[in-house]
């Protein structure tokens, strides 16, 4: 279901920064909700919060990398690709996730109660899905602000991530506190791939050195509280974005680092089911065998979140269900006829390059 380029282009680094991402994503979520059942808090809490200054603006930057091919297309195309792609699986997914909880709504709330929130869904992103939410909101108003200049742009983001926009409301708060890395990605792309080429040009010994020295960089801030804040908590995300691309640089030297790429290239497919599989292997465990403790719960039920989504993936992707994680034919807007542009694109350029030096080793 990945909107984009084709498998010969894909880059290594950016797969398995994605997959680091996910597995924190499921690890935080599972974390949480096992340690609320049992009222207990782990060692995994400290760990999840220790990374929590970087672990979404990795995928909001990585999400933005590749906008500049699309930029271009026609609005239709680009509704298509960018917009309707994901709130079809937005749409679908909340509508699963609301039958898996609508029993336990019904009983509380009654049939108005969950009509409600169902509706409000609508408006305001339900559950885990608010990622998927916001990526088509991030694309339009990304290309809608072109033509202002792009530094301009940057900062005023810079200043929404840094303002205290707290509304309660996720689809505001999260907009002013991710849309700067989802733009850098977008604008600096060039940049980051330089980034990563520097990285990549390094010896192993010297790349975990590297990731060494941040690691106990970063567990200092985050003991003395310097990683949240006005520009602290941006300083921290960026920086922890090059920790996330280098790790994953990284890992791409190692055949151990092959699962982890397999979920970076279906991250979506995890993002999308891992909640069905989450909640599964936590009521079981917590049923069987609550005296395991919060973290050993913990990190089986992430296990599960991980692999159950892969394993649904290759059961139904050759099946009549294959809608679940791949969009049909009704579920598009038909193309618009093929037109030359000669529209502005910030950063093609720095990709193509990349591309072409990727292709080349």
């Amino acid at each position: 279901m990945a909107d984009g380029f084709a498998a010969k282009q894909r880059v290594d680094w950016v797969d398995y920064a994605k997959g680091i991402c996910i597995v924190l994503v499921v690890l935080m979520h599972t974390t949480l909700g096992v340690e609320k059942a049992l009222g207990e808090t782990g060692g995994l809490n400290t760990f999840i919060h220790w990374a929590q200054p970087f672990r979404m603006p990795d995928f909001f930057l990585i999400s933005g990398l590749f906008l500049a091919r699309r930029m271009d297309a026609p609005w239709r195309d680009f509704l298509d690709k960018k917009v309707v792609h994901f709130l079809y699986f937005y749409v679908l997914w909340m509508t699963l996730q609301l039958l898996v909880k609508g029993p336990g709504i019904w009983q509380e709330q009654g049939l108005a109660g969950l009509a409600y929130e169902y509706a409000l869904a609508v408006l305001e992103p339900f559950g885990t899905l608010w990622f998927i939410y916001l990526l088509p909101v991030f694309f339009v108003v990304t290309r809608l602000l072109r033509p202002l200049p792009p530094l301009l742009v940057l900062a005023a983001a810079a200043l929404l991530e840094m303002a205290p926009i707290h509304t309660g409301w996720i689809m505001i708060d999260e907009f002013a506190a991710r849309y700067v890395y989802f733009f850098a990605g977008y604008w600096l792309a060039g940049q980051v791939f330089r980034f990563a080429d520097h990285m990549a040009g390094l010896s192993t010994a010297a790349l975990f050195s590297a990731l060494v020295i941040w690691g106990f960089a970063h567990t200092e801030a985050f003991r003395l509280d310097l990683v949240t804040g006005p520009g602290l908590g941006l300083a921290a995300g960026f920086v922890g974005v090059g920790a996330v691309i280098s790790a994953g640089i990284l890992m791409s030297r190692f055949r151990l680092g092959h699962a982890l790429r397999y979920l970076g290239e279906n991250s979506i497919v995890v993002y999308l089911s891992f909640f069905l599989f989450m909640a599964a292997g936590r009521t079981v465990l917590l049923k069987l065998v609550p005296q395991l403790g919060p973290d050993i719960i913990s990190g089986l039920v992430t296990v599960a979140g991980l692999v159950g989504p892969v394993i649904l993936f290759w059961i139904t992707r050759n099946t009549s269900f294959r809608f679940l994680f791949r969009r049909p034919r009704w579920a598009h807007i038909p193309s618009a006829p093929k037109l030359e542009t000669a529209g502005k694109v910030w950063h093609s350029a720095g990709h193509e390059q990349h591309f072409k030096r990727t292709q080349a080793r």
